[in-house]
């Protein structure tokens, strides 16, 4: 039995497509100057809010604690960020860019309006501005949904997968 495709399971469908392409996009084009589009993202949420710790990055960019220190290793060995010990708890390191990473960041920033240049080529202004309220607003109420922690309503779930068809 096909199921009837609606526009709210196309939106989401496609706007998985776009952040997927955009990642890809992303990646490719990150390559030139020597960084990962991961170590990008590290390197641009540093920059909004220095003074992380490793934890709360992590939650931020929903990485693993592992993988995420390896980012930061790898960035810390290339001299683009530091950890700085926590005034207020030893056990904590605090994550700040270094001088060096700025010209990288500036460079990083026109390359960003560059990606997204070619994203949103044909779409004027007014609608991508629309399109971003639209979307703050989704998240948001993606970010409340999960703060309440729904209950799994049982009736609602199947009792069995189907399974594949050949």
């Amino acid at each position: 039995m096909a199921s009837r495709i609606t526009p709210n399971r196309e939106f989401a469908f496609t706007l998985n497509d776009v952040a997927r392409l955009l990642r890809t996009y992303a990646d490719q084009r990150a390559s030139a100057f020597g960084i990962t589009r991961a170590q990008w993202v590290v390197m641009a949420r540093l920059d909004r809010s220095e003074g992380l710790k490793q934890s709360e990055l992590a939650e931020m960019l929903d990485l693993q604690p592992i993988t995420l220190t390896r980012l930061l290793d790898r960035l810390g060995d290339s001299g683009l960020i530091e950890r700085r010990p926590d005034p207020h708890d030893r056990r904590v390191n605090r994550l700040f860019l270094t001088p060096a990473a700025r010209p990288l960041l500036e460079r990083l920033g026109v390359l960003a309006e560059e990606l997204m240049s070619t994203a949103l080529a044909g779409i004027d202004r007014p609608t991508v501005t629309l399109m971003l309220a639209n979307l703050s607003i989704a998240k948001e109420n993606l970010r409340q949904a999960i703060a309440r922690k729904p209950a799994v309503e049982l009736e609602k779930v199947p009792e069995k997968v189907p399974e594949k068809v050949s």
